[in-house]
């Protein structure tokens, strides 16, 4: 069983990451963007109370992302094991995951901020958005204080992950191809299903 967490900021490619290496190796892919966007779509009772609090103001608390993430992983229908995009997003909630399953490794795709600024403004300008919200914020000034954030908020994370031997850092500045053999190799999975 194989229990991976992927983490990166906008823009470095996490999430096709994630969708390669739930293909390859018969892994599940779950996103927890995906989940509250089919959420938003099909107007749940999630969907209301998520609606609601954004509306405040205010951020989604941990325990609905948990409760999420909780029923996600309960619906154990990760055979060979599952890649986790999206969450954790604080050290509280990587604790949470921590006292609930025994995860193998965070794949951390480092990746200079110019770089991610580059993809993810073109990416905007191609009409192509992100996240599980609508991004009326995809601007320069916006997007440098998303990153700082993620940046202030990943650092805990990724010494907690380091601390726990559990850190493995991949250039994320190379093509997909590139990453994904990164990651096979760090993460020491069979090399023969790479060009898979």
């Amino acid at each position: 069983m194989h229990k991976y967490i992927i983490i990166g900021p906008q823009g470095s490619g996490k999430g096709t990451q994630a969708q390669v290496l739930a293909k390859t190796f018969d892994f599940v892919h779950i996103s927890i963007g995906d989940i509250f966007r089919w959420n938003m779509t099909h107007h749940t009772k999630l969907a209301a109370r998520v609606t609601r609090i954004m509306n405040e103001g205010r951020l989604v608390p941990d325990e609905i992302v948990e409760e999420v993430v909780r029923q996600r992983l309960e619906q154990h229908d990760w055979n060979f094991g599952f890649v986790l995009d999206g969450f954790p997003r604080t050290r509280v909630q990587a604790e949470y995951l921590f006292e609930n399953w025994n995860l193998d490794k965070a794949i951390y795709l480092d990746i200079p901020e110019d770089i991610v600024f580059r993809r993810v403004m073109s990416r905007v300008a191609e009409g192509k958005g992100g996240g599980f919200t609508k991004r009326l914020d995809d601007n320069p000034e916006a997007l440098k204080i998303r990153l700082r954030e993620f940046h202030d908020k990943t650092r805990p994370l990724l010494a907690l992950f380091d601390q726990k031997g559990m850190l493995v850092t991949v250039d994320g500045n190379q093509t997909v191809e590139g990453v994904f053999e990164s990651i096979v190799d760090k993460l020491g999975l069979p090399a023969a299903v790479k060009a898979g």
